[in-house]
Parts: C-alpha cells; sequence; structure tokens
C-alpha cells in the first residue's frame, strides 16, 4: 500500500502483445488473487492498474519482492523497516512511511504503514495487507496483490489494491484518486528501474512461498 500520490504503492502503457486489463476503479469481483486469495471483496475504495516491463522476470519480481530497497528506487516511500529476518515470506512483516497528501476531509501528513505478507509464489505473485496511520488519517486496512506474468517482450505486471475504513470511505472518489495515482506512480518507477542500466542486484526471496529457515 502506498501513499504520495501514492499508498500500498504503470506507467508507460506496455508493447501492444499483452491486452492491458482497464486501468482505474475495478468491478468487485473477477480481481487479481495470488493462491487463490485477493483484495477486499466488500470495499469501495478500489484501483487495478497494469504494466509491461521489458525485462527478465526474476529480476521484475526480486525488484518488487526486495522491500528494503524499496527507497532507493521509489520517491514516495521515506522509510523501510523488515520486522524479521531473511528473504520475504508468507508471514513476513515491514513498516515502512509514505506521504500522503491533503483532502477536503484530512491534512497532508505521514502515513506509517505496518505490512503482513499473506501469500507469495516466486517470479508468480504477492499479497500483503496491513493499517496505515498518520496524523489525522486512519486507513484501517489496506490490501494489496501483485501477479507477474511473462509475455512476448517482457513481463506484465498486474496491480490491485483495496482501503478500508470510516475516513476513507467517507470520501471514496478522492480516497481512489489517491490510490490510483499512487499505484501508477509505483509501477512507472518499478518500470523505469527494471528496464534501465544497472538494475540492483536483487536480495534472496524464498522460493515458492516456503518457510525461510535461518
Amino acid at each position: 500500500m502506498l501513499v504520495a500520490v501514492t499508498l500500498g504503492i504503470s506507467a508507460g502503457a506496455g508493447p501492444a502483445q499483452a491486452a492491458p486489463a482497464p486501468s482505474g476503479p475495478a468491478p468487485h469481483s473477477g480481481g487479481l488473487q495470488c493462491q487463490g486469495k485477493g483484495v477486499d471483496p466488500t470495499a469501495d475504495v478500489r484501483y487495478r492498474s497494469d504494466t509491461v516491463i521489458k525485462a527478465p522476470l526474476s529480476t521484475v519480481f526480486d525488484l518488487q519482492a526486495d522491500v528494503e530497497r524499496w527507497p532507493s528506487w521509489q520517491a514516495a516511500v521515506l522509510s523501510m523497516k523488515r520486522l524479521d529476518p531473511g528473504p520475504l515470506r508468507k508471514g513476513s512483516q515491514f513498516r515502512w512511511t509514505t506521504p500522503a497528501p491533503a483532502t477536503p476531509t484530512t491534512p497532508d501528513t505521514t502515513l506509517e504503514i505496518t505490512s503482513t505478507v499473506h501469500r507469495l509464489d516466486r517470479d508468480s505473485c504477492i499479497r500483503w495487507s496491513g493499517p496505515a496511520v498518520g496524523d489525522g488519517l486512519r486507513i484501517d486496512e489496506g490490501v494489496h496483490v501483485w501477479t507477474f506474468t511473462e509475455v512476448k517482450g517482457g513481463v506484465r505486471v498486474q496491480t490491485e489494491e483495496t482501503w478500508t475504513g470510516a475516513q476513507v470511505e467517507a470520501d471514496v472518489p478522492t480516497a481512489t484518486a489517491i490510490l490510483g495515482a499512487g499505484l501508477e506512480q509505483w509501477l512507472r518507477e518499478l518500470k523505469a528501474t527494471a528496464e534501465g542500466p544497472g538494475a540492483p542486484c536483487p536480495r534472496p526471496v524464498a522460493p515458492h512461498g516456503t518457510e525461510h529457515r535461518p
């Protein structure tokens, strides 16, 4: 989840070979899934988007899964801390911060997000969720799903996120616009970093959701 224009956090439309899912608010059914689980089907604040990245699948997935390095390529991630050791896996937690813009009903603030990974299938998908709390603003739960699929010319990355909580549900159009801007920025930066020269060497990720034993 990312705010910043972002929160939970595609720019360039990808090559024509992969028919992209329409950007914007997604229907409340038929959403993205990771190992059979998706976003909150009851949430009114939701957004889904995708892009195609011209890079190897392992590069794209590992860049996204190496959460400790998010601040090095995501402008909206102000800080990041893993709360457990070893590769990212089911049950992993991480705490991060991101700016949230002022709205007609909430102040400009910095959100602290505590995310828990619920599903992780290497080179395929990741699903996490968690609350986001700032001065004068709270998102009770953001649920975020990412999928990665090899296509002609690269990797199709799809993402979908939902938010729940009284404050964001009080103004669904504004909350959805902020969520959407954040996801578009996230995908744009992921694409630029994975395709750019000198893409960082990723750290290990537990294969196929297996548990890491230190």
